[in-house]
């Protein structure tokens, strides 16, 4: 099949699988009333997907599964699995705590999709690469933006529709890849199973470098997208707005990222991927510093052409600082060193959001997006000291 025809592949069934990251956000009103939840199982069950991730991308690294096995097959019954746990929402009278088992073992399977899916672009395409994750980044977006646009329709799909269809689009994108992605071309087989790979990829200064830029980025992006509809209720609730759909704004929001990932992706191409992702982590960080201003800004359009703007730039970084990752490690490795970096990127996003879990009820909404500056301005400390990584558009 023609190189032309695999990426937009890859990037559809990333967009289907990847809708089941967040669609206990999207339905998470419905799942509060119909099992009699508090507030804070936002913050816990967001956190149990990202919690089954980590472990489950740390123990992908740890056995080097992406690198030993084909990573099509891997993806495709990481889907499979990832759907079933998902569809099982829906299914009995559930607690807090079997809908956080539910949601951790979803998460756990996501990890053989998302790095894995980046896994198999960059047996792809070796040049162009920050172009090509640009894409797949955005399927991302869209992906977990997804199931806010389904909630918005509430009044034509119940919740649990809302659950059937994103099973259905996992199953759909587990299914693509398999059937009409092979092993790529520059995709070099791991001989045999070592542990110490875990630790090695990060000797080289340059791999760390690209590393700790992406987990500056990661303590601010999950929790600015877990926490964009309490954002808007807030402010809705603080200026008497005339009501808007929260979950659809919600939707636009994030899923405008997908463009800016597109773009960031292309202009890599042009300045090198380092420069892009350190001016957009710079713009991300200033927005968190400016969210207090813009909050009490009784200027609801405003408010929310700030917001979208900071939709794109708090993720326009993220498919560079992949390809910086898989750019600047051992070649037969690299879906280990995606991995191990997406399970430490993910662990930051536990603790970023369950310190907003508990601020939440401590300091007032308008300046608590002030703390998601913390993990922007480290990540720009450390592209600023590693002027050397190797930047391949």
């Amino acid at each position: 099949m023609s190189s032309k025809r695999i990426l937009p592949i890859i990037v559809f069934s990333q967009f289907c699988c990847t809708s089941l990251w967040f669609v206990g956000n999207g339905i998470m009103e419905d799942l509060m009333s119909n099992f009699n939840l508090n507030t804070s199982a936002l913050g816990h069950l967001t956190s149990a997907v990202q919690f089954g991730f980590i472990l489950g991308t740390f123990l992908f690294a740890l056995f080097t599964i992406t690198d030993r096995f084909s990573p099509s097959r891997v993806f495709f019954f990481s889907a499979i699995i990832a759907a079933v746990f998902n569809v099982m929402m829906v299914y009995g009278g559930h607690s807090i705590i079997s809908l956080f088992v539910v949601r951790f073992l979803t998460g756990f399977f996501l990890a053989g999709i998302y790095p894995v899916g980046m896994k198999i672009a960059s047996d792809y395409y070796r040049e162009g690469l920050g172009k090509s994750l640009g894409f797949l980044v955005g399927a991302l977006v869209l992906g977990t933006a997804f199931p806010h646009f389904l909630n918005g329709l509430e009044t034509v799909l119940p919740w649990k529709l809302v659950v059937y269809i994103t099973f259905g689009l996992a199953v759909l994108g587990g299914v693509l890849i398999l059937v009409f992605i092979p092993n790529g071309p520059y995709r070099k087989l791991a001989s045999k199973l070592d542990f110490s790979v875990l630790y090695k990829v990060f000797k080289a200064p340059n791999f760390r470098g690209a590393a700790f830029g992406y987990f500056g980025h990661m303590w601010e992006l999950y929790t600015f997208w877990a926490f964009i509809p309490v954002l808007l209720a807030a402010y809705m609730k603080v200026h008497n707005t005339m009501s808007y759909s929260v979950s659809i704004l919600s939707f636009i929001i994030i899923g405008v990222g997908a463009f800016a990932c597109v773009v960031s992706g292309y202009l890599s191409q042009i300045f090198g991927a380092k420069k892009i992702a350190f001016s957009a982590l710079a713009l991300s960080c200033l927005c968190c510093l400016l969210s207090p201003f813009f909050f009490m800004i009784n200027n609801e359009f405003l408010f929310i052409g700030f917001l979208v703007f900071w939709g794109m730039v708090v993720i326009a970084d993220s498919p560079l600082f992949s390809s910086l990752v898989a750019q600047n490690t051992i070649s037969e490795y690299k879906g280990t060193a995606l991995t191990i970096v997406n399970s430490i990127g993910f662990a930051i996003t536990i603790v970023s959001i369950q310190v907003f879990n508990v601020l939440i009820n401590m300091v007032n909404v308008k300046y608590l997006f002030i703390i998601l500056a913390v993990g922007p301005f480290l990540g720009l400390i450390a592209l600023y000291n590693k002027r050397k990584i190797k930047t391949i558009s």
